[in-house]
């Protein structure tokens, strides 16, 4: 009887521990949120770009090839149209150019101008050395878990957009 009593103890503990980490995790994930997207119109503002072309440039920087403005319309969940003015103000800017589908000559791929994003890349470098030193403190398996986590929230961000593209707007 003890026994049961001390174990349902430390189910209640463990489970009000849990509790509250949740609650910290929840506060500190708006805050990191929020954060990174003040972060990035810091620099596009840095950059003279607007918030989403830097977000685009990043996704096409981590793609291994070129994408049609379709492809990026349902990467970004922005609309074809939306889509396409983004890689309108890309193309302005020199970061990117159109170019036909050798495979589909109906196609037009958006392909990325090296020496144009060099120049964002170089701020991006400049930056990555806090970056990278805040991760240094890390084992491999905390790595490990990070990437982890970062996959399964880009999934489910994704996920959740969709969803809520789905929905009526609210009143």
């Amino acid at each position: 009887m003890l026994r049961r009593a001390a174990n349902r103890k430390v189910i209640q503990v463990t489970e009000s521990r849990r509790a509250r980490l949740y609650e910290e995790l929840s506060m500190e994930s708006r805050r990191y949120l929020a954060a990174y997207v003040l972060f990035n119109q810091a620099l596009a503002d840095h950059l003279g770009l607007h918030a989403t072309d830097v977000q685009c440039l990043s996704l096409l920087t981590a793609e291994p090839g070129p994408l049609t403005v379709k492809q990026i319309a349902d990467m970004t969940g922005l609309t074809t149209g939306s889509a396409t003015r983004l890689v309108d103000r890309l193309e302005r800017g020199g970061y990117v150019v159109r170019t036909p589908d050798q495979q589909d000559r109906r196609r037009v791929l958006v392909t990325l101008v090296p020496k144009r994003v060099a120049r964002v890349n170089g701020v991006w470098d400049d930056l990555g050395v806090a970056w990278q030193a805040l991760l240094d403190d890390h084992t491999e398996d905390e790595l490990e878990v990070i990437t982890r986590h970062m996959r399964q929230a880009h999934d489910l961000s994704h996920a959740q957009m969709q969803h809520l593209r789905s929905r009526p707007k609210p009143d």
